[in-house]
Order: C-alpha cells, then sequence, then structure tokens
C-alpha cells in the first residue's frame, strides 16, 4: 500500500503561497494561515503544525545555497518519508506549502504525496511593493531569513546559530493565541566564513560560572564534545566540605546550561558532573 492509500478519505485542502525569494513569504504565512483558518505549513523543509515543528530539517540549516535548495523540495528520501508519515499521523484538514514559483509547489506537493493545490496565492496579492523591497533588503543586505515558528522550536534545528525572537500582534493565531510569533535567523551561506565557538570558550564561561558559587571550590577540567552543534559537557570539581554534592552538582548543572545556551546559541544535549573531592 502506498503512502497516498493510507490517507483518509476526505481530501485536505491543499494552499500555495508562492514568491520570489525574499520576498516577506515565510514573513506572511502566519498571517494566511490566521485569516484562512489553516492548521499546517510546510516551509523550507519543515512540517509545522499549529506552531510548533513536527518533522523535516530546515533548507535555512544548510550551509550552501544549493543545499538549500534540494532540502526545501525534499529531495532527500528519507527527509521525505519522514515528513510524509508524519502529515499522514497529524492528518490535518489543510496544508500551505511555500515556494518561490509555480514550479515549486507543485514538485513539493508532488513529491509529499498531498491531493492536488486547491488555491494558490502570490506573494503580490498581499503585500506592498514597499512591502516586499524592505523584506529583499533585510534577506540581501542583512541575511536574514524569517521562520513561521517561535524561537524555542527551533532550539536544535538552528544550535549553533544566532537567532532573535520577532513578536506581531495579529489576533487569534491558529485560534488560540493573540499574537503570532515568527523568528529571525541568519544561516551560514548568507555571510562569506565560518563563525565557530572554540572549545576553550566553553571551558571558560564555565569556570566562570563555577566560581560565582559558594560551594564549588574548583574546577579540575571541562570535556567539552560538539556533536553538529549539540553541546556535551563534562565538568570535574571539587565541592566545599559540608556541602549536599548532590544538590551543589545539580545547581552547577542548570547554572552552566543556563549560562552556555544564553552566550553560545548552542542546544546542550548534556551536562555531567563528576565530583572529585569535597575540600
Amino acid at each position: 500500500m502506498s503512502i497516498t492509500e493510507e490517507r483518509r478519505d476526505v481530501k485536505m485542502k491543499v494552499y500555495a503561497l508562492i514568491g520570489k525569494s525574499g520576498t516577506g513569504k515565510s514573513y506572511q504565512a502566519m498571517t494566511i494561515c490566521k485569516d484562512k483558518n489553516i492548521e499546517s505549513i510546510i516551509d523550507d523543509g519543515l512540517f509545522i503544525y499549529r506552531n510548533d515543528i513536527l518533522a523535516g530539517k530546515s533548507a535555512k540549516r544548510e550551509t550552501t545555497k544549493i543545499g538549500a535548495v534540494k532540502t526545501a523540495l525534499f529531495n532527500d528520501d528519507d527527509h521525505k518519508n519522514q515528513v510524509t508519515k508524519k502529515i499522514i499521523q497529524i492528518n490535518p484538514k489543510n496544508i500551505l506549502v511555500i515556494g518561490t514559483s509555480n514550479g515549486m509547489v507543485e514538485k513539493i506537493t508532488k513529491r509529499l504525496e498531498l491531493d492536488g493545490i486547491d488555491e494558490k496565492i502570490n506573494i503580490e496579492e498581499i503585500t506592498t511593493e514597499g512591502e516586499r523591497e524592505i523584506a529583499h533588503k533585510q534577506r540581501s543586505q542583512q541575511g536574514k531569513h524569517v521562520v513561521p515558528v517561535p524561537t524555542f522550536q527551533l532550539k536544535r534545528q538552528f544550535s549553533g546559530y544566532f537567532m532573535d525572537p520577532l513578536r506581531i500582534f495579529k489576533g487569534w493565531g491558529f485560534g488560540k493565541e493573540s499574537f503570532s510569533e515568527k523568528s529571525v535567523v541568519r544561516p551560514t551561506y548568507s555571510y562569506l566564513g565560518d563563525f565557530i565557538i572554540s572549545d576553550r570558550v566553553i571551558s571558560e564561561i564555565v569556570e566562570q560560572t563555577a566560581r560565582e558559587m559558594e560551594n564549588v571550590t574548583k574546577i579540575s577540567r571541562v570535556i567539552v564534545e560538539n556533536r553538529t552543534g549539540e553541546l556535551q559537557v563534562t565538568i570535574l570539581a571539587n565541592f566545599k566540605a559540608g556541602c549536599s554534592a548532590i544538590k551543589t552538582g545539580t545547581l552547577l548543572q542548570k547554572q552552566c546550561g543556563k549560562i552556555l545556551e544564553e552566550m553560545t546559541a548552542f542546544n546542550i544535549e548534556c551536562i555531567d558532573v563528576e565530583v572529585r573531592g569535597l575540600e
């Protein structure tokens, strides 16, 4: 049985939002969803349902424009199958597919085995020329890309990348909220060169955090493993005699995790604390 045959008999309504790159499609997506009561979005490789990223990977996470296009078109079978199966599982009443051309939205729709597109919306129909010029300027000169989900939803997708929340008061978002929150990200392919935070910087942040805790007397070593933007940190520490090692270790974990995420934008997979002694 094919993926399409597994889907229910009731036809899912498919919308398409079409516009050239940098014209503000992702920025406008949630407004369209609000106005037309659309539950889900396909945008740059992601399946978004009611403000939550449920499947996929963001094309904006790719390091080249070619890689971004391939991801947005779901060229990789594993990526495509993951998203398609999640759509079947959630079974939304309707979905908005975002693309740069008629051909692109048709390819995405076919690739994800969605029903045919019922309604196409051109970005020129819902924005002014001035709004599109501002969007293009932010894209071309500042490297800003919008993802139509709250920033915390992108924590793993964009670990190690700088993100800014963007809250816009627009009425009821997906029938639940009085504002819609989007995120501004800056993909690697928008810039020349790489942005790297060394392991030594991570260690120094941990050591400085520990120095401000009264029951931590010494940090012997900080071991850092960076696995595709997710940090695994091991802290070898000495605590003050008489304190609760469990409570102090837990507090050290929480404080270091909070500060590291705030200062580096990395997702912290785990922080292990090894107590070497009491002084």
